[in-house]
């Protein structure tokens, strides 16, 4: 597979791997990556933004992906957040051949009913929307990331193509299915924190305190606590020495 779009900020200190969430890019951690002290990666993930698609969509190839991509095996430090946080605990497991020192996942989805399989499922068989202009795409793009009203498009999530614009998102992403957090959690070799904004909807303190004693609220956060307030997350990779 192609090199996934990778930016990168920082040439001192810990090397701290970033993963988005479905439907954003790696432009939402634009913020956190100005904050000095730390050599950042943050790539966009197969099928999202300036990176390649994948013929089929699992926990596994996406991290897979993601650690042939990287300029290094580690040790690094992981924040993930919503799908990136599972992305980053597949990671974490030492089954791609990176060493993961901790991981702090935010904001994942960890109860998954049967409705919200079946919008998962039939969101991934959609045809890509064609918008009219590229302001019409980038405001799709905004929604579909969970984004509006708290950060800019990113110019690299949505893509010109016959008729208008569309979403440079690949759709079939969505067919990604509900994680196997127990198993996932169980097969980690780091530390992992869990943690949830206050307000976040999709992800419940309650739910993750279920999972893991390991888990931390967001004070006053939603669902995009990285976006909304980016130096919540410094206390995270503080905790470590690599």
């Amino acid at each position: 597979m192609e090199t996934l779009k990778m930016r990168t900020a920082g040439t001192d200190g810990p090397a701290v791997l970033l993963l988005h969430g479905l439907g954003a890019t790696g432009a939402v951690w634009d913020g956190l990556m100005a904050e000095p002290g730390y050599r950042w990666l943050a790539p966009d993930l197969p099928g999202h933004g300036g990176s390649a698609r994948l013929p089929h969509y699992s926990f596994g190839g996406l991290a897979a992906a993601v650690a042939d991509a990287l300029p290094e095996r580690g040790p690094l430090l992981v924040i993930g957040h919503s799908l990136g946080g599972v992305v980053g605990l597949a990671l974490a497991s030492g089954w791609f051949g990176v060493k993961v020192a901790g991981l702090f996942a935010i904001g994942v989805k960890v109860e998954w009913s049967e409705s919200d399989l079946s919008r998962a499922t039939a969101m991934a068989a959609k045809p890509p929307r064609v918008f009219p202009t590229r302001e019409d795409a980038e405001r799709g793009f905004l929604k579909i990331a969970g984004l509006v009203g708290i950060a800019e498009a990113d110019p690299g999530g949505v893509a010109e193509t016959e008729g208008g614009w569309r979403l440079a998102l690949d759709p079939r992403a969505f067919g990604v299915g509900a994680p196997d957090m127990r198993g996932l959690l169980g097969a980690a070799r780091c530390p992992v924190v869990l943690a949830a904004g206050e307000h976040d909807p999709m992800s419940r303190p309650e739910q993750l305190r279920a999972l893991s004693p390991h888990s931390a609220v967001l004070r006053g956060l939603g669902h995009n606590a990285h976006v909304e307030d980016p130096s919540s997350l410094l206390p995270f990779p503080r905790q470590f020495v690599l």
